[in-house]
């Protein structure tokens, strides 16, 4: 029996992907904190429009695992009125366990889409041996989800993308990129026709780390990027990791200030008219 959530009363069964959950007041607290993140991003964000179908996109890491949980989770609780279709994309990496996810979503009961696309080769083909794979790897991916999400009449990808995803972005474009841009909670395809939702953009990795354990998900690790050693993603989460360790809940802090921006603080005269800009007469002759 789970307790109640949110104001929301406790249904007596669990969703099927629940079925194996710790009862125990630390799991149903992580679970509480999750869900009520995942509200709170559904919300400020206008993710949701009723009767939508959205197209979620499971890799088999424990970030889609858990992007899964809690949207089903919200399902069940009648709270998130849209169809989910999980999709994975089949990227043909080496050794890569194929019945893993189909076996995993039908014996939970999950509407779901199996898509081969061989982009490993087209990664490993066009670049040379010890280069950075992700962006190429991701664009190659995303187009197909994309189109995935036309065919089976979707108007969202919705991404597993939390808290630290977003973070690592913006100090890397602030570092590398010289401008200030973070992965956002929502956006529009280049075409105009899929958006791109990101329920966990307020949610801490770790958690997602802890459910992933304590529902044992079967976790697929990604053999082509993130097996590669020195990317700058990593040597920016290393930094963010050992500045949590230091400032304990800066990370939250973090998070909370890229929705909380000045444009009359900052340098971009594009987003604040600096140049019209003045003192008033009335101000100076007070002054005087």
């Amino acid at each position: 029996m789970q307790p109640e959530l949110d104001g929301v009363p406790d249904l007596g069964e669990v969703p099927p992907i629940f079925r194996n959950a710790p009862q125990t007041v630390e799991f149903n607290k992580l679970r509480k904190r999750l869900v009520r993140q995942v509200r709170e991003a559904l919300e400020t964000f206008g993710m949701v429009r009723s009767g939508a179908r959205w197209l979620v996109a499971l890799s088999g890491g424990k970030d889609s695992y858990g992007l899964l949980a809690v949207l089903l989770d919200l399902k069940w609780r009648g709270l998130l009125p849209v169809e989910l279709l999980a999709c994975n994309l089949d990227q043909g990496q080496p050794g890569f366990p194929r019945h893993v996810l189909p076996d995993f979503l039908s014996a939970n009961g999950v509407a779901h889409r199996i898509e081969y696309q061989d982009t490993y080769s087209v990664v490993t083909d066009k670049l040379p041996e010890g280069s950075t794979y992700c962006s190429l790897c991701s664009r190659l991916r995303r187009g197909h989800l994309y189109r995935i999400a036309r065919e089976e009449g979707c108007s969202a990808l919705v991404l597993g993308h939390h808290r630290e995803d977003s973070l690592e972005t913006f100090f890397m474009n602030l570092m590398h990129g010289g401008r200030l841009a973070a992965m956002p909670g929502k956006l529009l395809n280049d075409e105009g026709d899929v958006e791109v939702l990101r329920p966990l953009i307020y949610c801490a990795e770790s958690d997602l780390a802890r459910l992933a354990s304590d529902l044992q998900f079967p976790i697929i690790p990604c053999d082509l990027c993130g097996s590669q050693d020195g990317l700058q993603r990593n040597v920016t989460k290393a930094m963010l990791d050992e500045m949590e360790r230091q400032m304990p809940g800066r990370k939250d802090v973090m998070i909370r200030a890229l929705g909380n921006v000045r444009p009359s603080h900052l340098l971009d005269p594009r987003i604040f008219d600096f140049a019209s800009l003045s003192a008033t007469d009335a101000a100076r002759d007070a002054a005087e």
